[in-house]
């Protein structure tokens, strides 16, 4: 397993970090606490849940698997998320300071540790000044609730803006960002990378197998069925399947991994999460796996490192759209310069 630093800070986490999203809704407790304890075996000290998480069971999971692992604290980076609705009130939502000491606690409590390595707000406020979440942030650290902060599904101004607020005001700056990344969903690589570059904020993809579609499992034209997210649900959320299986690109990817995968002797899985692993910004790649033997399968990208030519190949058929704002081709060249004969 390989470490990186997680994002600017001196903290040190494996390259592939273990997601809880399925704990206590696909993964029952017993199938958790194996995939934590596999996971651990394989190398890997990062382990990522939020409150939200099956309604704080997955937290729950997560800590009592914890209290079985006295000294594993000092291995282990632990972090956990809030933002989203945890009860029906609306001060119960947000990243307001109010909400946010709540859900703190409430995490804190559910985990049973005393404090969280890294805190991270599942995604922008639009209600609440950016000024009063960065400050019950910096307050947090200074108490000792928790040792770093950072964000999920922010923009790149909003990241941005955060940084330089934190900064202005003698705040504890962020660390990371979470955000959805993978060879089917590369739109963060036009603002959101090159901001996470400019502030040194180590980002943290989820979704690196586009919900299951990068491993091969879904036919062109043939509706899932079985014991898959979209067998059970084709029409679940963002990967859908009519909306993707309708785009050609979709099939161009998978055709590219399959490819390299074949060539390696590998699976898709561990191809299309070796190639999150080596891109720009990216400190940890979040494994969301529900089963042993899915997260057996996904451990193997750790000791996969693509060549320089695979990395370009599905690059390339993964390309994502630009836009030519502000005046046609034009626009496109001047985000870069050469030294030569460039403009």
């Amino acid at each position: 397993m390989e470490y990186r630093k997680l994002g600017n800070s001196g903290a040190i986490v494996s390259a592939y970090c273990l997601g809880t999203m399925t704990f206590g809704a696909e993964s029952d407790e017993a199938t958790s606490f194996r995939l934590m304890d596999n996971y651990v075996a394989a190398g890997g000290n990062f382990i990522d849940t939020a409150n939200v998480y099956s309604a704080g069971v997955s937290e729950e999971i997560v800590g009592r698997w914890l209290k079985t692992k006295p000294t594993g604290l000092r291995d282990l980076v632990i972090t956990t998320k809030g933002r989203f609705p945890m009860g029906d009130g609306p001060n119960h939502l947000g990243l307001s300071r109010k909400n946010l000491r709540e859900a703190l606690d409430a995490s804190l409590k559910r985990l049973g540790v005393e404090h969280i390595d890294l805190y991270q707000m599942h995604a922008f406020d639009a209600l609440t000044p950016l000024e009063e979440t960065l400050r019950f942030l910096d307050d947090s650290i200074r108490s000792g609730k928790i040792a770093y902060y950072g964000f999920s599904n922010f923009l790149g101004w909003q990241l941005t803006k955060a940084v330089w607020l934190a900064k202005a005001n003698g705040y504890t700056p962020p660390i990371t960002l979470q955000p959805q990344y993978n060879l089917l969903v590369r739109d963060i690589e036009h603002e959101i990378v090159p901001a996470s570059l400019d502030a040194n904020i180590g980002l943290l993809p989820w979704s690196p197998l586009g919900g299951g579609w990068l491993s091969g499992k879904y036919k062109r034209d043939q509706m899932p069925t079985g014991a898959t997210r979209l067998g059970e649900n084709p029409a679940r959320g963002m990967e859908a399947f009519e909306k993707r299986n309708a785009k050609s690109v979709t099939w161009e990817v998978i055709g590219a991994v399959e490819d390299i995968a074949k060539a390696r002797g590998v699976t898709m899985a561990q191809v299309a999460l070796a190639w999150v692993s080596a891109q720009p910004a990216v400190t940890s790649v979040i494994l969301g796996a529900r089963t042993t033997e899915q997260l057996k399968d996904n451990l193997g990208a750790a000791s996969l490192k693509l060549t320089g030519e695979e990395i370009a190949t599905l690059s390339e058929a993964s390309k994502p759209e630009m836009s030519d704002y502000p005046y046609g081709a034009g626009g496109i060249g001047q985000r870069n310069r050469n030294i030569e004969g460039g403009r």
